[in-house]
């Protein structure tokens, strides 16, 4: 197989890139909490029989990044302001039926990340924790969904 000089420049840049993002650094936290939910993926033949009504429970670990640690508490976030507005986002959702929250929305693990982004992002108020997040939602120990973005 040949490499033309502008595939090889193109790799090395994006080598360059990936590794100089690793060396770059950076902070974070986790906290975690569990919601249990129910929900369907009504008429929806690529779902086979998770279109009818049944429960999931997804284990909810959110990341918080920095790129630097906060310069009076040395810290990425208060881990129990960070457990909090958690469990309060969570709170929304426990318990509930999907179908009934976001009616014709086809309530997918990912979709439930980016709502749960939406919801830690909001938090106690504007500008509460700045950095980036990641959601990540365990339907099981083999299989999880996530969503990453800037807040």
């Amino acid at each position: 197989m040949s490499t033309s000089p502008f595939h090889f420049l193109l790799l090395s840049l994006l080598l360059a890139i990936n590794v100089g993002c690793v060396l770059a650094g950076g902070y974070s936290l986790t906290v975690r909490d569990s919601i249990m939910i129910a929900h369907s993926f009504a008429n929806n033949p690529s779902f086979g029989p998770a279109q009818n009504l049944h429960g999931a429970t997804y284990t909810v670990d959110v990341t918080f990044k920095t790129p630097k640690l906060h310069p009076k508490n040395n810290w990425v976030v208060d881990i129990g302001e960070a457990s909090e507005v958690l469990k309060e986002v969570c709170e929304a959702y426990n318990f509930k039926n999907l179908d009934e929250m976001f009616p014709g929305e086809m309530t997918t693990t990912e979709f439930m990340c980016k709502k749960i982004f939406e919801g830690i992002k909001k938090g106690r108020g504007k500008n509460w924790f700045k950095g980036a997040l990641e959601i990540r939602l365990s339907e099981s120990h083999k299989a999880w969904a996530s969503y990453e973005g800037k807040v």
